[in-house]
Formats: C-alpha cells, structure tokens, sequence
C-alpha cells in the first residue's frame, strides 16, 4: 500500500528550478534514500513535503489525501514526522518533556496516553534511562536519537530523515541504523544521507537528485555502483573510475 505519492512537484526560486516535475512514491514499511550534491534540492524536497515550502505544480498525496494545500501542522496531524539533521531540542527541559510535546501536540494525545506514548518512544529509541536528562546535556549521539524520538513521537505514517546520522562516529552510525532499522516496518520513510552504508543497510531504493530533477532511481547496490552517481554525487568521470 502506498503511503505517499509524488507527482510532477515543481518549485522555483527565481530562475534556480530546485525541483522540476518530480514523481516518485513509499509504501508502508518501505524507505526511499535520496542522495544528491549540495544544491541537488534534497532538503528542499523534504521542506516541500512538509509544507514549509509550497510547490507550484504537483501533488503530494498521503494515505490517498492531497496534503500539498495544507499548513505544516494540518500535515503533522495528518501523520507526517520530520528529524533535522542539526537536533533542535528544547534543551532546558528533559528528554522525556521534548518527546511528551510531540506525542501530546503532534499526535494529538491525550495527558495519560501521551505520557504512555512517549515512554514507549523512549524505549524503542535506547533513551529511556536518559528520560529525566536535560535534552541540552545530551552527547550527540543522544540528541540525534531524540532528534528521532520526537518525529516518532507524533505517530507518523511518513517519516522523513534529513541527514540524520551526519557527524556520528561509525559505531554511532550504526547505532542510529538499528533503531531506524527497527520502526522501519510499520511506516514509510524517506531518508537523505550522504553515508552511503547507513542507507543500503535500511533503504528499500534510492532516488537520486541533481538541479531538482530526479536523474534515477532503483536498488540501492545498482544506484550506488551506477556511472551517473560516479560523475555528479562522486565527482569521478569515466577517466577516474578506470
């Protein structure tokens, strides 16, 4: 089952085009990767998606409604999560208070069931021992996963992830993989990374960008390996790679 359906998204900033009659969509259980140079329109993408920018052609269609019309928080409702690659907590409260506002604002949950909720996302997301914690003391690798915590926290049916696990160390990265990994099944994802490994351990089939135009699209391993991703994502021509 389809939970977002992208079709001809097409937005302009002047003459810079960042995206440009885009079409691609993510079932439930399923995670789209998206790489691309700087500039490529990835996170613009995601802004797009989210409503933080609006489109001017296209449609953003989730569980079967068109969200592309709507505030950001109608989308929030509506089940769309977001993680930021820089962690934006409410540092002076605890880990436990950030994720209790997205379960309680974001779902829409109610005082028992939101704190219910939000202990269960803690659990999932290896920070249940750091719930009383001040979300500004958190080492990087904590803020990340509450940065994680806190989109889960709003019962998203579409999960987006943007550059989440940029600045971890390895043993970090692979920690953030297998919590990613963990939820995978019960939502739709889409994930911009620039760690190749960490999107073919969790992606389903990755899109890739370039001037806000999708270049291609498929098996991770076949995209990765692919000329196209060599020339514009790499930076290596024909000449390099021989």
């Amino acid at each position: 089952m389809t939970s977002l359906r992208v079709t001809g998204l097409c937005k302009s900033f002047g003459a810079i085009k960042v995206a440009e009659d885009l079409s691609f969509d993510v079932g439930s259980g399923e995670c789209l990767g998206v790489i691309g140079p700087n500039g490529a329109g990835k996170s613009t993408l995601l802004n797009l998606i989210v409503g933080l920018v609006r489109s001017e052609a296209g449609s953003i269609v989730l569980d079967g409604r068109d969200i592309a019309h709507l505030a950001p928080y109608q989308r929030v409702r509506l089940g769309v999560g977001r993680a930021f690659q820089i962690p934006q907590p409410f540092p002076h409260l605890s880990v436990f208070e950030n994720v209790l506002v997205a379960a309680s604002f974001g779902a829409g949950l109610s005082d028992r069931d939101a704190s219910a909720w939000a202990m269960d996302v803690l659990g999932r997301t290896g920070l249940a021992a750091k719930a009383d914690l001040l979300a500004g003391a958190l080492p990087l690798i904590d803020r990340k996963r509450l940065e994680f915590a806190k989109a889960l926290a709003s019962r998203p049916h579409l999960i987006l992830l943007d550059e989440i696990a940029a600045g971890l160390t390895e043993p970090e990265v692979e920690r953030l993989v297998e919590i990613i990994a963990t939820v995978k099944a019960d939502h739709a994802m889409i994930w911009i990374e620039h760690i190749p490994h960490a999107l073919r351990a969790v992606a389903d089939r990755v899109l890739v960008l370039n001037f806000g135009s999708k270049v291609l699209e498929g098996p991770p391993a076949d995209v990765m390996g692919s000329q196209i991703v060599r020339e514009i994502y790499m930076g290596l021509t024909a000449d390099d790679a021989a």
